[in-house]
């Protein structure tokens, strides 16, 4: 029976090109609107030799290799061109030994082989510790930064997350860093820009503006390109947002330069979330330090990672106000 997936608000001009293409090489048909969604998927899947393009998003790997795995793959092989993001990818795999799915052998990030009697060499898990996300801590991490001093608890110094980085990040910029076994502690010290490569981390870009917004220099983060196809085009998003901060954001090539004296100034009181999550909670935590409060409209975009960011910002001490219908917040330190 066919499953229909439609989305609503970014993932409307998400790229699905990749299912059309793949996909029916599994035997699943695939229909989609001219590469957009609504989507229809008929199954079920056929795990066979393929290559994939994974310069896009390692998501899509991800669900692959689950699908190959339930699929009971047998002697095929998932070759993959220029992967990015590969710390994902070592998460997918971690989870899928935990639970005891097949295994494939991994060939140095380019193929992906499913062996005929390979299995996970450890039994499925009874109990299963999900472990906090770096990606929404990062946000609160950076608060303290330049705020004065935060305590994010439940993130493992062992994950694999990728976007753990941003405590090279914090150092870099000056913060001081307590790395503890499941939390991480940031004092806010004299911040100097510094430089950063998001390749395979690109959802920190908004926290790392966040942070380079209250740096005194030229911060470049490289990786750019990743962001086209995020819940907004993020490199234009934040440069468009930054600049009614009074912060310059300049899109060079592959590398993003945000210049700062380390102070906010407000050219427009009013900031736009473009329905992104990570957009709202950066220009939430950039504003901190200025002597006026912002609104960001359409604030409840933290809905979709982070539903109690602005209950936590609250908790270090910032003035948030929530507002309805318009779901806007309001934000003063």
């Amino acid at each position: 029976m066919p499953v229909r997936i439609n989305g609503e608000g970014s993932l409307l001009v998400r790229p699905m090109h990749f299912f059309e293409e793949v996909l029916p090489q599994l035997q699943v048909a695939t229909t989609t609107n001219l590469g957009l969604v609504p989507m229809t998927v008929s199954g079920p899947l056929h795990p066979a030799d393929i290559t994939v393009d994974g310069s896009l998003s390692s998501q899509f790997l991800t669900g692959l290799l689950m699908a190959y795995a339930a699929a009971n793959a047998s002697d095929v092989c998932i070759e993959v061109t220029d992967l990015k993001s590969k710390p994902y990818i070592d998460l997918t795999l971690q989870v899928m030994q935990a639970f005891g799915l097949k295994m494939p052998v991994n060939e140095s990030y380019q193929r992906f082989r499913f062996l005929a009697h390979s299995a996970s060499d450890q039994p499925a898990v009874d109990r299963f510790v999900v472990e906090g996300d770096w990606s929404g801590a990062a946000f609160l991490l950076v608060a303290g930064a330049v705020s004065g001093e935060a305590t994010v608890q439940g993130i493992f110094n062992h994950s694999r997350q990728a976007d753990k980085k941003i405590i090279d990040a914090l150092l870099d910029a000056g913060a001081q860093v307590t790395v503890l076994a499941d939390a991480v502690q940031v004092k806010k010290d004299q911040l100097e820009a510094f430089e950063f490569d998001a390749t395979d981390c690109p959802d920190l870009f908004p926290p790392l503006v966040a942070l380079a917004a209250n740096c005194h220099g030229i911060t470049r983060i490289k990786g750019l390109r990743r962001l086209k196809h995020k819940e907004s085009d993020r490199g234009a998003t934040l440069q468009e947002e930054f600049a009614k901060l009074g912060i310059a954001v300049y899109l060079k090539d592959d590398v993003m330069e945000v210049h700062s004296d380390g102070k906010i100034r407000v050219a427009n009181f009013t900031l736009n979330s473009h329905h992104d999550h990570r957009i709202a909670m950066a220009a939430a935590v950039a504003a901190i330090n200025a002597d006026f409060s912002i609104q960001i409209r359409n604030a409840d975009a933290v809905n979709k990672s982070y539903p109690d960011f602005w209950q936590h910002l609250q908790s270090l001490g910032v003035q948030v106000e929530l507002k309805s219908a318009a779901a806007a917040a309001s934000t003063n330190h």
